[in-house]
């Protein structure tokens, strides 16, 4: 089995091989901050890497009207594999490779994986469009960087399950990047990175690995706060106008309680 040195070596290899294409499609100025990164590992251990998914039985879950899905945070209860591969993507000097090609300064991996680790979307499970909370559990940093690794083989559009970007807000039409197996995508968080997943159409499971990076420095020319706020999709008229509603009350309550009422569970307690 792979450690998390020698997956750190192949993904470094791998990306450093079209650094400058991919920051070329990432600083794109006329949509949100993206770009896709294919075949980042060897087919064979990607293949592995989904195969030592967890049931989605011995997982959390998110399940409400904004999201439905399967998470994991605690990464040792599970196969070895992978929080080698979760954390590998913490080495410092992918870290420093990803701010050379987001722009983005600062950045620093978050070990306690607080909304990162594992996601697993199996049939009927969805992703409302949203925009990530802006900051850390502390709220000392802002969240900057989705690294999303896709690890389902031959998963299609027509499946479902994929990462939607709102370039021009909710209002307009989506851009869609496939969660093609062993796919990286990358995502700026701010302001107006709102972004979905389709609802899996398909009796499988769209299984990810999810990190997020956070810096002192806003990804935006000016501080802000907020908290993961939902949206409803354009023909989605009543959680158009419940979503608002359920986001003034969350923003509400963490402007008065800087860390919330409710501890967070998700994270990696080491």
């Amino acid at each position: 089995m792979y450690t998390r040195l020698e997956f750190a070596e192949l993904i470094l290899e791998r990306i450093n091989k079209d650094k400058e294409n991919f920051k070329n499609e990432f600083q794109n100025s006329s949509q949100i901050n993206s770009c896709i990164i294919d075949d980042l590992l060897p087919e064979h251990i990607a293949l592995e890497i989904y195969k030592s998914f967890p049931e989605p039985a011995t997982m959390g879950e998110h399940r409400s009207i904004k999201e439905n899905k399967k998470i994991a945070a605690q990464l040792n209860l599970y196969h070895p594999i992978l929080e080698e591969i979760t954390f590998a993507f913490q080495d410092l000097r992918i870290v420093r490779l990803m701010e050379e090609i987001t722009g983005i300064k600062n950045m620093t991996p978050d070990s306690n994986l607080y909304a990162g680790g594992l996601s697993l979307m199996s049939q009927g499970n969805f992703l409302n469009p949203h925009l990530d909370n802006s900051h850390d559990n502390e709220r000392n940093n802002y969240r900057v960087l989705n690294l999303l690794y896709y690890v389902s083989p031959d998963w299609k559009l027509e499946n479902g399950g994929n990462l939607e970007l709102w370039d021009n807000g909710v209002k307009n039409k989506q851009r869609t990047i496939v969660s093609k197996f062993n796919r990286l995508a990358l995502m700026i968080t701010n302001k107006t990175s709102f972004h979905s997943v389709s609802k899996v159409l398909v009796p499988s499971n769209r299984c990810c690995v999810s990190n997020y990076y956070f810096s002192n420095i806003p990804a935006e020319n000016e501080n802000y706060f907020h908290v993961t706020t939902f949206y409803g999709r354009p023909e989605e008229r009543f959680k158009r106008l419940i979503l608002p509603i359920d986001a003034f009350l969350r923003q509400t309550i963490r402007k008065i309680f800087k860390k919330g009422i409710v501890k967070t569970k998700h994270i990696y307690k080491k």
